[in-house]
Parts: C-alpha cells; structure tokens; sequence
C-alpha cells in the first residue's frame, strides 16, 4: 500500500519529496508540470512512499516521469514549502544519467503511475542553463546551478522565496 504522506497535529498532510537536478552539456532536465500559476515546469520527484528509502524514491520517480535511468548523488539542498496546513519538505539531490546516453533535448513520456496534478504523458525537457527563468524559475536558483551548487546539503528556506514561485 502506499502511503505518500502523514498527517499533522493541525489536521494538514505531512510529505517529503525528493527531487533530482540532471545537468549535462550545460542543460538542465525539466518537466511541464504545474507547480504554480506561473511556473508549468519542475524538477522531477515525487512523494516519498511508506519504508522507501530516499535514494529509491528519487531513482523510482525519475524512471516513472522520464523514462531515464539515474544514479543518486550529493544532497544539494532542502527547502520548505508549507501552504495552509499542508507542509513538503523538499530534499534536492544531484543525479547522474545512468548510461542512457546522450539526452534529446525534448521528448515525451508515458507515466505508467500518474498524479492528479501531473496527467499520464509528461513534456520532458533538457534546458540551457541560461534559459530557467523563462520556465518560471526565479533568479535564485538559475543562479544556484550556474555557480555549481555552493554550500551543498544546506538549508534553503521557503521554496516559494528560493524558487521566485509565489
């Protein structure tokens, strides 16, 4: 059975949600999925499921949004996203294609385990770094990859605030 979240002492869902950043060829691995009115476009990851481990979760959610088989590598960073009464701790962790070859730049996907909010075919995207804030990624971030992810596994804050995505 899987179980994508716990409740909280004020009667809101608890989740964790591990998300994967693929860089190669000075491109960044994105999918259209709404996250809010004005970003259509995320890092792929999904719900952490009762007794999986991060590094599984993470590993699963990619092959089921991409297609693309993936190594896990460092924790870059963790933000928090509380709305109403409901609260996501976002883990983000480095991930490395794991020997699928060289990536297209775009391609679609049949999500064999869709979400309400993602729909069963995913727009894959592989985008130049230079491009994020076209995709509705505020300025922190894009500017977070370009220097290389400094001061990796650390605290982010709001992922509203981090992302530009209010």
């Amino acid at each position: 059975m899987i179980q994508e979240s716990k409740e909280t002492r004020s009667g809101g869902i608890f989740k964790v949600r591990p998300s994967g950043v693929l860089i190669e060829d000075g491109r960044l691995l994105l999918l259209r999925q709404a996250v809010t009115a004005k970003r259509q476009w995320s890092l792929p990851g999904g719900a952490l499921e009762h007794g999986e481990t991060i590094e599984h979760c993470l590993v699963r959610e990619l092959k089921e949004e991409t297609g693309l088989e993936v190594k896990v590598g460092d924790l870059l960073y963790v933000t928090d996203r509380i709305t109403g009464k409901d609260h996501v701790v976002h883990m983000t962790f480095l991930v490395s294609n794991g020997g699928t070859g060289p990536l297209p730049m775009e391609w679609t996907h049949l999500d064999p385990s869709p979400t309400a909010s993602g729909g069963r075919v995913r727009e894959v995207r592989m985008v130049p770094i230079g491009e994020l804030e076209t995709y509705g990624f505020g300025p922190a971030f894009p500017r977070l990859v370009r220097d290389g992810f400094p001061g990796r596994g650390a605290y982010k804050g709001m992922f509203e605030r981090f992302y530009g995505a209010a």
